[in-house]
């Protein structure tokens, strides 16, 4: 009888543990950028490792229909999570969406102004008179226009041209002689898989302001700090685990959907973008975005210049 007492009472505690695990479970919808790629190798290694699941997160991955979109399903409340680019949640603030960055992604600027590598267009100054493909129109005046002006070259004396999302044919076939927008991690391999040597040309040496490409956003008025800092740290446990194990890791990744991600652009993109994941996703220099603010102050891409420490979260 004791035995048995023993036995059910130990089966109680069991169950209520176990019940009380799940009520601290909190789950995390996240929308990506884009479809998965290596820019995305902490999430998917963190979900598939189980780092989210020891920290007490669910994380639920979604795939954006428009990539425009998910910042703004953010601030609606649709979601809890998204991934977007400094530049655009520094334009989201200013334009009065309750946005807060959360964690940084992939911590350095990927986006270059490309040529190819044929001794034709070996400096900024070499552009003028040359045409330059974008793939959306936007704010490539302030920026592009102020990379060629380290060359001497005014916006004025290139000719810019909306390509769609055909940056690299229309570089390789002549149809541009440089393209804005080609990432340093996949256009430049992309490129070189098709028979072409490329050269880039990074914004960050060239007038523009540093800042993270690649940054989680959520709400600024309803967001579980809580949570948050346990994404994060389940975050850094994979963004280390990748940088020790960067072979296993690759593995690790394309099994996650081996049918898109296995493939050779993949594969070299994940090497390129290694050294390109923040260390530490919840540190932040307030001042590296209070300056790209600045800068998109200065070229009138903003109207208002929010502060960092009024959508940066400290945690």
């Amino acid at each position: 009888m004791k035995n048995n007492m023993l036995l059910k009472a130990a089966i109680l505690t069991t169950a209520m543990l176990s019940t009380s695990a799940q009520a601290e479970t909190k789950t995390l919808t996240l929308m990506l950028d884009w479809f998965v790629n290596p820019n995305h190798g902490p999430i998917v290694i963190a979900k598939e490792r189980g780092y989210f699941a020891e920290q007490g997160v669910n994380v639920v991955i979604q795939e954006p229909a428009d990539p425009s979109m998910p910042p703004k399903l953010v601030a609606a409340n649709k979601i809890d999570l998204a991934i977007t680019y400094q530049p655009n949640l520094t334009i989201d603030v200013a334009a009065g969406l309750p946005l807060i960055r959360a964690a940084t992604l992939i911590a350095t600027p990927l986006n270059t102004l490309m040529v190819l590598d044929n001794g034709k267009i070996n400096s900024m100054a070499d552009l003028k008179g040359k045409k330059i493909g974008i793939a959306i129109a936007g704010n490539e005046e302030a920026t592009i226009g102020t990379m060629l002006k380290t060359g001497g070259v005014s916006y004025d004396d290139v000719q810019i041209i909306n390509v769609g999302w055909a940056l690299s044919s229309s570089l390789a076939s002549g149809k541009v002689d440089a393209i804005w927008g080609g990432l340093r991690n996949f256009e430049t391999n992309q490129l070189e898989l098709e028979g072409f040597k490329s050269k880039a040309f990074f914004p960050e040496e060239h007038g523009v302001p540093a800042y993270d490409e690649l940054v989680f956003v959520a709400n600024a008025n309803t967001y579980d700090k809580v949570a948050i800092k346990a994404f994060n740290k389940a975050l850094e446990k994979a963004t280390t685990y990748i940088v020790n194990h960067p072979q296993a890791s690759w593995k690790e990744f394309v099994a996650y959907a081996p049918d898109t991600l296995n493939n050779e652009l993949n594969k070299r993109a994940w090497n390129d973008t290694l050294t390109r994941f923040a260390l530490r996703p919840s540190a932040v220099d307030l001042n590296r975005y209070d300056d790209y603010a600045e800068f998109m102050y200065s070229q009138k891409i903003i109207k208002t210049l929010p502060k960092a420490q009024d959508y940066v979260l400290a945690l």
